[in-house]
């Protein structure tokens, strides 16, 4: 397996309050968890900031002035009470849409078989017109685009198993029955949504947790639920919004998911890949705030990426 990895030191540069869990330092985490020998095989790139007009794939020209207004010459600048910016933190956000879109172009051009994202600031909460929970632009919702706009993909598949409901992907696919959108998260929690009556028309998928769940019950959601919709619509892309925060190490959730986990999650959407889309799968860090529990996962997941 060719496994491709995009990251940059721009991440680094998207700062947060003191105290805020999504912080440059998980990103250091990951990095020194991927320096161990088994990761040597990586085919590491850093990638490039993306046209601002990508974003419009996703998002109204009002939602990225809005953004791009915001963004403080020194400082932080709070969107909400836990979603800011800071001055370098439009160059990181475009940077990681640059990577997804790049992830895309890889998998589509077979210079990669699947390719990891280890970008922030997340996106998976970006709705169409509003930035929350930590995120700016939803960077799978404009990689789904662009593989449709680029390379003729007609069913693109999004599975999110951050431990918060992608309520920002929902939203920007919720009427569009060419993306099938499948998460699991724990209900309830931020940012409240995801409830299984919430289906869009047929094509969105919640397999909700409920506190103190651990891996059987994610592997029956998985099975039961994501598993046959995805044979079902038979995707051209598997996009995975991988958040690791269903960790039970994780400070800001219940769920008690370990690293075994994330591996077994993981072979199953390669398998989905395997079937119906020539293996072409893109994966992009989303959550996970405690970094052992982060890091860990990470190279769990990552490891299973390139083993196949």
């Amino acid at each position: 397996m060719t496994t491709r990895l995009y990251s940059h030191p721009i991440f680094l540069e998207h700062l947060t309050p003191p105290g805020h869990p999504e912080r440059p330092d998980r990103l250091r985490a990951i990095a020194r968890r991927l320096e161990d020998p088994d990761f040597d095989g990586l085919d590491r790139v850093e990638p490039t900031a993306a046209d601002e007009q990508l974003v419009l794939l996703a998002h109204p020209e009002s939602h990225l002035d809005r953004i791009k207004a915001a963004i403080p010459e020194e400082g932080l600048t709070r969107i909400d009470s836990d979603t800011t910016l800071s001055p370098r933190s439009f160059e990181a956000v475009m940077t990681a849409i640059g990577a997804s879109n790049a992830a895309v172009d890889d998998v589509f051009g077979r210079k990669a078989d699947n390719v990891f994202v280890a970008a922030r600031p997340p996106g998976h909460h970006a709705e169409a017109e509003k930035a929350m929970g930590f995120c700016f632009f939803n960077q799978a919702a404009i990689a789904a685009r662009y593989a449709q706009k680029t390379h003729g993909a007609e069913r693109v598949a999004i599975i999110d198993w951050d431990v918060h409901h992608g309520n920002g992907t929902q939203d920007i696919f919720w009427s569009d029955p060419s993306v099938l959108y499948c998460s699991t998260h724990q209900l309830p929690l931020f940012p409240g949504t995801g409830a299984k009556g919430e289906t869009g028309v047929g094509n969105i998928v919640n397999a909700p947790l409920s506190p103190r769940d651990g891996g059987s019950q994610f592997r029956d959601a998985f099975t039961s639920r994501v598993l046959p919709a995805l044979a079902n619509f038979r995707p051209d892309l598997v996009i995975i919004s991988a958040g690791f925060d269903a960790h039970h190490r994780d400070p800001l959730a219940e769920i008690n998911l370990v690293e075994d986990d994330f591996d077994w999650a993981t072979g199953k959407l390669m398998d989905v890949a395997y079937r119906s889309a020539n293996g072409r799968l893109v994966s992009l860090l989303e959550g996970g705030y405690d970094l052992e529990g982060l890091s860990s996962s990470v190279a769990t997941h990552v490891k299973r990426l390139m083993k196949g």
